[in-house]
């Protein structure tokens, strides 16, 4: 027994020895628990953030704020109605007054130097208008209804950038800046810088959603080419690098033929959705539409398309329709 004078036992020794490292185990476990909480927390909190953040911010994806502010039923593209054109006041007013969700304006600065510079509501070949950004801006701003601004030139965005702060605290909505930054199939407009625009335009809000097209034409007498590959890879190119979501408006009747593309151009990132548009003129069908709508989930793409065709294929795919 000598042996083991001044010191414990064998036994009583290891039973020492399993209890500390039970403690051990055990007091790592509940710092690793608690570490996994604040964690927990820490994520919830940013994601709670971030909702916050997007519930009534510019760039709050259209689906979930028509949703929210129960005006459609479904996650769907398809649901949402735009009025497309409201330039001048009777055409505002008009579209004040419909069912239309989105209403879409096109800007730019008049050509005879009327309104002292200020940006006015008209589409080319149009210069002159009798309604201004900052009236129509007004008038919009009673209603809950979403924006899409059309921009023709830089001057234009550069112009109007003030009076939209100005009224930033009461258009609590989604809102789209549009602009042709790339020439596409058949186009002959002139472009609006791509870096320019983005550049101004998020210097003063960052928080909005980007609608970033080609120029476009169509030939009913000719084979009408579609968006290439080098068109929209230089377009992903473009957005690859930018954090706001972006929408790319396709003209529907370009679509079959470039079908593969715009898949691609999708399948680049979760911030990417189609808007299809429609030229009076063009050429196309239901049965087109409803081709777009099978290649795509029904939250990536909208349809700002004309009579009797937007009739027809919401009648096709059992959306009502307001008349």
């Amino acid at each position: 027994m000598a042996a083991f004078a001044g010191g414990p036992e064998p036994g009583i020794a290891a039973l020492s020895s399993s209890t500390q490292l039970q403690e051990g185990h055990g007091q790592k476990a509940d710092l690793q628990q608690h570490m996994d909480s604040v964690l927990l927390k820490g994520l919830q909190r940013k994601r709670l953030t971030a909702t916050l953040r997007a519930f009534g911010s510019w760039s709050e994806n259209i689906l979930d704020y028509f949703l929210r502010n129960n005006q459609i039923r479904t996650e769907d593209g398809a649901e949402i109605i735009w009025y497309h054109a409201a330039n001048h006041k009777s055409q505002m007013h008009e579209a004040l007054k419909s069912a239309a969700h989105m209403i879409e304006a096109d800007v730019l600065l008049p050509s005879d130097g009327s309104e002292h510079g200020q940006p006015i509501m008209a589409h080319p070949p149009e210069t002159n208008s009798d309604n201004t950004l900052q009236e129509w801006l007004a008038e919009v701003m009673k209603t809950n209804k979403g924006i899409k601004l059309d921009f023709k030139s830089l001057a234009a965005v550069r112009a109007s950038m003030l009076f939209l702060q100005n009224v930033r605290q009461h258009l609590q909505r989604p809102v789209w800046m549009n602009a042709d930054i790339l020439p596409g199939p058949n186009g002959s407009s002139k472009v609006v810088d791509a870096r320019a625009f983005l550049d101004t335009v998020t210097s003063f809000f960052p928080d909005v959603t980007f609608s970033l097209g080609w120029t476009t034409g169509w030939h009913p007498e000719k084979v009408n080419e579609g968006y290439s590959w080098t068109m929209v890879k230089e377009m992903d190119y473009i957005c690859s690098g930018l954090t706001q979501p972006v929408t790319f408006p396709v003209r529907a009747a370009l679509f079959r033929q470039s079908s593969s593309q715009l898949l691609w151009l999708l399948k680049k990132s979760n911030r990417y959705s189609l808007t299809i548009w429609t030229g009076k003129d063009d050429s196309y069908t239901t049965d087109d539409l409803l081709y777009i709508r099978d290649c795509f989930n029904k939250t990536q793409v909208f349809y700002d398309i004309l009579e009797p065709q937007n009739h027809e294929f919401k009648h096709a795919i059992g959306i009502p329709v307001s008349l």
